[in-house]
């Protein structure tokens, strides 16, 4: 029977995205939202628009990681774009339970890199340097497991 007592925390993930296995820093913008449609015949004769769904609309995925001495992963990645043509990767988002077991699952398909913001750097900043990515997406899936 599941605990109900409290919600799941979301500092304990992981992601496997077809690279190494450098955990990630940060996941966000697993997004989805539906356009809506009005429509209204002239002749109705209710003074409103009826509503109905249309178009799926799909956030980019932002992604953060440390950054790491020889490891250029995103950036090879990044530069799969050539004339029209990118790797897509499948990238699965787990959320864990304290046993490190996945709970709620996120399986996103055809994603590739739209944007890579490399770290910014201060002469005092006591930080880990953290590399950025954003992916575009063709959908995903939410499982409880």
């Amino acid at each position: 029977m599941p605990n109900t007592d409290f919600p799941l925390p979301k500092f304990h993930f992981s992601v496997e995205w077809g690279g190494s296995k450098i955990a990630f820093t940060e996941v966000s913008g697993l997004n989805k939202e539906m356009d809506v449609i009005e429509h209204r015949v002239g002749s109705s004769p209710e003074f409103f628009k009826k509503k109905m769904p249309g178009m799926l609309k799909l956030s980019n995925i932002t992604l953060k990681r440390g950054l790491f001495a020889g490891d250029n992963e995103f950036y090879d990645w990044y530069n799969t774009v050539a004339l029209n043509t990118v790797e897509r990767r499948n990238i699965t988002i787990s959320l864990l339970d304290e046993n490190h077991e996945p709970k709620v699952v996120w399986k996103v398909k055809d994603c590739f890199i739209v944007s890579l913001k490399c770290t910014d750097m201060k002469s005092d900043a006591n930080e880990a340097a953290i590399d950025t990515v954003e992916i575009a997406n063709h959908g995903f899936t939410m499982e409880h497991i």
